[in-house]
């Protein structure tokens, strides 16, 4: 029997700004749901590293080759049928465009927080190339999930838990 569309795990983008919460939400949401888990970190080159660790943001031309990336390991566990989870910023439109590109059936959840939150988080945070003074920059990029894309926004400032219990709801109404 083949399952359909709605039947099979999905596949999500768990988005935001640095500090937000990402890779902690999506890798507790694979967790519960029983699918792979991604952090779209891993896919940046050596260069989008050094470059952000640098105090720069990346530019569209340096995102491109990483989105490209994050999309192929999307669209693969879509047509594996073994759906996924991947933290990944996808702060503009644009950038989600692309990974729904190698994906349609992507689902986004775009986690939020005030800025004073973000930065006591990525004050407090250690050992990651993304330095706290790119938080502006990372929050005059955010483009809000628009209401025609597939998914929803959530408030990062609860117990992870909950948001994951939250992100579990929503995605069995899909």
């Amino acid at each position: 029997m083949t399952d359909s569309p709605d039947s099979r795990p999905p596949c999500v983008v768990v988005t935001g700004v640095s500090g937000v919460g990402k890779s902690t939400i999506a890798r507790r949401l694979a967790e519960r749901l029983g699918v792979p888990f991604a952090e779209a970190d891993d896919f940046h080159s050596p260069a989008g590293i050094r470059k952000m660790s640098s105090g720069s943001a990346l530019d569209d031309q340096d995102r491109r080759p990483w989105l490209e990336s994050v999309g192929r390991w999307l669209g693969d566990r879509d047509a594996a049928g073994s759906g996924g989870v991947v933290a990944c910023s996808a702060l503009r439109r644009r950038y989600r465009d692309s990974l729904r590109a190698a994906c349609p059936a992507v689902l986004f959840l775009q986690l939020t927080a005030d800025r004073e939150v973000l930065a006591d988080r990525l004050g407090a945070r250690t050992g990651h190339f993304m330095p706290a003074t790119l938080l502006d920059s990372q929050l005059a990029t955010l483009e809000p999930l628009a209401p025609d894309e597939r998914g929803a926004c959530l408030d990062a400032a609860p117990d992870p838990e909950e948001i994951v219990r939250t992100a579990v709801e929503l995605l069995t109404r899909r």
